[in-house]
């Protein structure tokens, strides 16, 4: 027979009290550095080169690497830096991130540079730390405890531990009721993320069992047939059938298709047009509606769009109708969700069930706040080039990267806790009052609701937490219930490194393509 006190020891041992935040930092640092990097790939300028048919200049981005943290002496020396000097003598344990960068004048590719773009704080016991691999007797030798399990930063000599964030699924279709005008109104809506951009996608049923539809940017409702019709669905019957083809649900949306007001995909584009842009010319309201229903409706499908769309270019434009029309098939499928729902053929979706929950991760943090801090770069370099280009000096990336305006970025949330998207007490002092209370903070996930707030159901101890919330382990007072800490023996997936190799799969099982091709 096993003893469970031994299996338990080995299990709940240091290399997995904090293996959960480390696996996500070190999927970050290996894969998603890069991928941050190859979404943004060029900085566009306004600069012309003279005399060269006027042609723009642009940098593009090439490969990311991290390199170990060192130190800069005041005499410009540099050496490697261990977690114990980082907090004696209260600097960041920081890596120097270097970047390809090459200048592109006129059609003329200069030779890639490598510069150093600023420093990236790193997490005690992640690959890139320099205490990777050693022996206890290594570790004690640099003055480090071989018991202490990392997964935290040190940030101006404090130790700095990131949040696990509760949050719900995004890209999921949940269902709801809401009052209005002391009416029930069903609700189908999703949270549709992509590259860091978070947009809440609605189709409500109203009182006169017609279909709206709203989203970012767009101010009010949209009818549901006209969006579908703006998204390329030409005839009644494919609108229907992206919907659902029962009876009971055929009835609700021949209602629908008696009030919709458009008959051809560009009266639809119009529609949206005229809702975007009122009293301005007709080609600016399509132009305006076609970059919305692009850029902020559904933004996860947007996989595939093409970064720039060329109207002349046809296989672009092919990319482009194939993913409207995936967007079209998607409202669909919530409308339908919608229908269910009034039809009690399905109930409302619990929001604190864990199915329906996502956890946000050190590495996952750390994406966010990078992608922005990057964007931040790009626009000083931009500033920069155009700068000296008016001042008639020779356009050059060494002096156009100043590494101290992304190493800032980064590190002001960490040290204050004040997370992009506007959340705070992300960021938290790791509570080092004894070796219990440590592995504790390391585990601990908080929820982004208001305290203040009752939030009865959500502070609740729910079934599905059995075997992943510990059930005993949560503050007194107000934090009661949203402060929560990991079971025992709870294992937490990092993902994927690439959607396209899922898709693939589900293809290959027999999944109907909707005119996207990879």
């Amino acid at each position: 027979m096993i003893d469970l006190s031994i299996l338990s020891q080995a299990y709940f041992s240091r290399e997995h009290v904090a293996r959960h935040q480390l696996d996500s930092y070190n999927h970050f640092l290996l894969n998603n550095l890069q991928k941050v990097v190859d979404e943004q790939r060029v900085i566009e300028t306004d600069i012309e080169t003279r005399g060269k048919g006027n042609e723009p200049v642009s940098v593009e981005l090439g490969d990311l690497k991290i390199l170990k943290p060192l130190v800069r002496e005041a005499d410009g020396s540099q050496s490697e830096l261990y977690p114990g000097e980082a907090r004696l003598r209260n600097i960041t344990y920081a890596a120097p991130i270097q970047l390809d960068l090459t200048l592109v004048q006129g059609g003329v590719r200069h030779e890639p540079v490598t510069a150093t773009i600023g420093q990236l704080p790193i997490m005690v016991g992640s690959v890139a730390c320099n205490l990777y691999g050693m022996t206890d007797e290594e570790r004690t030798s640099h003055g480090e405890d071989p018991l202490d399990p990392g997964g935290y930063f040190i940030v101006n000599g404090t130790e700095r531990v990131l949040m696990t964030l509760e949050d719900l699924a995004s890209n999921k279709i949940m269902t709801e009721y809401t009052e209005r005008y002391n009416e029930r109104i069903y609700v189908a809506k999703v949270f549709s993320q992509f590259r860091g951009y978070r947009a809440l996608v609605v189709v409500e049923r109203n009182r006169k069992n017609l279909l709206e539809v709203t989203f970012p940017s767009v101010a009010g409702h949209l009818r549901f047939v006209d969006m579908m019709r703006a998204l390329g669905m030409t005839s009644d019957a494919d609108i229907v059938r992206a919907v659902s083809t029962d009876e009971e649900i055929l009835t609700f949306m021949m209602q629908n298709l008696e009030e919709s007001e458009c008959e051809t995909v560009e009266c639809g584009v119009m529609y949206v047009g005229k809702k975007l842009a009122p009293n301005q010319t007709r080609d600016y309201q399509r132009k305006r509606a076609e970059f919305v229903l692009d850029n902020y409706l559904l933004p996860h499908l947007n996989y595939l769009m093409p970064r720039t769309v060329n109207e002349e270019d046809e296989e672009c434009m092919k990319i482009v109708h194939s993913v409207r029309l995936a967007k079209a098939h998607f409202l669909g499928r919530m409308a339908e969700a919608c229908f269910d729902l009034v039809l009690d053929r399905r109930r409302i979706d619990d929001k604190d069930h864990y199915a329906n929950k996502r956890l946000k991760l050190a590495g996952d943090l750390m994406e966010d706040l990078f992608r922005i801090s990057l964007n931040r770069l790009t626009r000083d370099v931009k500033y920069q080039l155009e700068r000296a280009s008016m001042r008639h000096r020779d356009l050059s990336i060494a002096t156009a990267v100043r590494a101290d305006v992304l190493t800032e970025r980064l590190l002001h949330p960490l040290a204050t806790g004040n997370w992009v998207g506007g959340r705070t007490g992300v960021s938290q002092l790791l509570d080092r009052v004894d070796h219990m209370s440590v592995l504790s903070h390391l585990r601990r996930v908080i929820s982004p609701l208001s305290r203040s707030q009752p939030h009865f159901e959500a502070r609740d101890l729910h079934p599905t937490q059995w075997g992943r919330i510990c059930p005993s382990e949560t503050p007194e007072g107000p934090n009661c219930g949203l402060v929560k800490n990991f079971a025992q023996m709870v294992e937490i997936s990092k993902g994927v490194h690439s959607d396209e190799e899922i898709i693939r799969m589900l293809y290959g099982m027999g999944v109907e393509r909707i005119g996207v091709e990879i």
